[in-house]
């Protein structure tokens, strides 16, 4: 009962400070533990920090459902249900090493996840429900607790992704799922064509595939894949033997690496080379990059690549992801003192995506006040 009188006592706090900001158009910094600060535009306004909003509301193992408030530890509601065989399917990173920092409120306004999105989907639909603060400070909740839910709007999933520029998120139920019987990783040494000739062959078959991650490990050599099996164990072990490559063992502190971006092809980016994330369809060819590139390293069976580049490069880049039928937008900055990104649209361009943008900003957050900056130069 005290648990529950501190967290409604932390909330109308909260909306009563919301409600003051936006009657003086003070702007209101939305911040977790401040492992996603890398990226967006400038950070602007007083720090909003969500992190006393923190605790499991409910977790039922049976239902696949579990609860929690927004400042929760990422890293305490992973071990909550790894200690019942289960996991958030999406493999969020975490971007801070072994603090513990990242949060689940973070972990929803990023809407970014890990090496298995392209086979188990993304953070958004896993989303079942959201309590929110809009920027009149209203209290507001959206979904529920259960796996079926059509009542009104989706904006549970309308909030992955919006970095925080819409409201600021309290409490959130996500559906979680089994971890998988068996897993295995194989690795093949092959060119980037083959990589991709094989990714796009392989999709069409009935394969427990997860994830995928291809790269050059040597300039001198000619790439490998690796190729993550999750499922059944009959159906990882058949697929083992038709698909071939080297069986690796132990290869899940590698998965790990290279879902925190920790592997040496991230850490080792060279000066003055920002890290740019190129998001095409995953039957795109082999993009011909620009000089002055290093990479790609390709992942989600290669719907994403990852590209380190001067910033000079970006109108480059962004012109070949968008003849593939996608974008590229820099995802980390050359250095820790500069901004972590690009406009992710121009909300004064005649463009329909903007003018949605701009007018769910309207509607949630009339008096601009939260994370102005962070995707948009206007607001």
């Amino acid at each position: 009962m005290q648990a529950m009188d501190s967290a409604q006592s932390q909330l109308i706090q909260i909306a009563e400070r919301v409600r003051a900001a936006a009657a003086d158009a003070t702007p209101l910094r939305i911040r977790g533990g401040g492992t996603k600060d890398f990226h967006g535009l400038a950070l602007q306004g007083e720090l909003l920090d969500t992190r006393a909003l923190a605790g499991v509301v409910s977790y039922e193992p049976s239902e696949l459902v579990v609860t929690v408030r927004a400042g929760t530890p990422l890293a305490e509601v992973e071990a909550l249900l790894a200690a019942q065989g289960q996991c958030l399917a999406f493999e969020p990173p975490h971007f801070e090493g072994a603090d513990g920092r990242a949060t689940v409120g973070g972990m929803v306004a990023s809407g970014l996840s890990g090496p298995s999105r392209a086979s188990v989907g993304a953070v958004r639909d896993f989303m079942l429900g959201l309590e929110m603060i809009n920027g009149q400070g209203e209290l507001l909740r959206y979904g529920g607790q259960v796996m079926k839910n059509v009542a009104g709007y989706d904006v549970s999933r309308l909030m992955a992704g919006s970095w925080g520029t819409l409201g600021l998120i309290t409490e959130v139920s996500l559906k979680v799922l089994p971890v998988a019987p068996a897993e295995a990783t194989l690795r093949f040494e092959c060119t980037q064509q083959q990589a991709l000739d094989w990714l796009n062959a392989w999709g069409g078959q009935p394969l427990p595939l997860n994830a995928s991650c291809w790269l050059q490990e040597d300039s001198a050599a000619q790439g490998v894949l690796y190729l993550r099996l999750r499922g059944a164990r009959a159906a990882v072990q058949a697929a083992c033997g038709r698909l071939g490559g080297e069986r690796m063992h132990s290869a899940a502190a590698d998965w790990q690496a290279c879902r925190e971006h920790q592997l040496p092809w991230f850490t080792a980016r060279a000066p003055g080379h920002a890290l740019w994330r190129l998001s095409v369809p995953q039957t795109a060819p082999v993009l011909a990059l620009p000089d002055g590139c290093t990479g790609p390293l390709i992942e989600w069976h290669g719907a994403l690549r990852w590209v380190q580049a001067p910033r000079a490069l970006g109108h480059a880049l962004r012109t070949l992801a968008k003849a593939a039928g996608g974008s590229a937008t820099l995802f980390r900055a050359e250095a820790a003192d500069q901004p972590g990104a690009e406009p992710d649209f121009d909300a004064q361009a005649a463009d329909a995506t903007a003018a949605l943008h701009a007018r769910l900003k309207q509607a949630f957050d009339p008096a601009g006040i939260f994370n102005r900056g962070r995707l948009a130069a206007a607001w």
